[in-house]
């Protein structure tokens, strides 16, 4: 009975291998230093701060006067967020909202090349209302929100670890 459960063990081992499955890594980036003008105050820009930071191959320049020093520059041309009334009752009352949170961006090196082109990247969710439990739905919209807030903040990383070279 032990032999046969180390058998399947090692099978299923050898065919995840085989297939090429692999787990996610931290990414590696083609440059040392980043220069982001993300706002203080942005949710969006401090996760992606952390991320960065966590990373620990690159180093972020946050001075506004050093930008020229950073390999490249992260231009956020915009970050939004948006709640839209999809859904109401013959009463005309809100049934549902669709959250939208929304980032515009741009990658130029330190010569002003351009490396990523103007882009966006927009993370929407679904979300039900009801009169009755409004703190609740609150709660669960600013989870939605914090969830693609991770989602948007990982695939700008991968974004960023698949430029080539600069």
């Amino acid at each position: 009975m032990q032999q046969r459960r180390w058998l399947l063990a090692t099978s299923a081992s050898l065919a995840l291998a085989a297939c090429g499955f692999e787990l996610r890594r931290t990414p590696k980036f083609a440059f040392a230093t980043l220069y982001t003008g993300w706002a203080e105050g942005s949710a969006l820009g401090a996760e992606f701060r952390r991320s960065i930071a966590a990373n620990g191959d690159v180093r972020l320049v946050t001075d506004a006067k050093l930008a020229t020093t950073a390999d490249v520059v992260l231009e956020i041309l915009q970050e939004q967020r948006e709640k839209v009334v999809v859904g109401v009752t013959t009463a005309g009352t809100v049934r549902e909202f669709k959250l939208r949170l929304r980032l515009r961006f741009a990658l130029r090196g330190k010569d002003g090349k351009e490396l990523i082109a103007n882009s966006e990247i927009v993370q929407q969710r679904d979300i039900s209302f009801n009169e009755s439990v409004v703190l609740s739905k609150e709660a669960e919209e600013g989870l939605l929100y914090r969830n693609m807030q991770s989602d948007i903040v990982q695939q700008l990383m991968r974004r960023l670890a698949a430029l080539p070279s600069l």
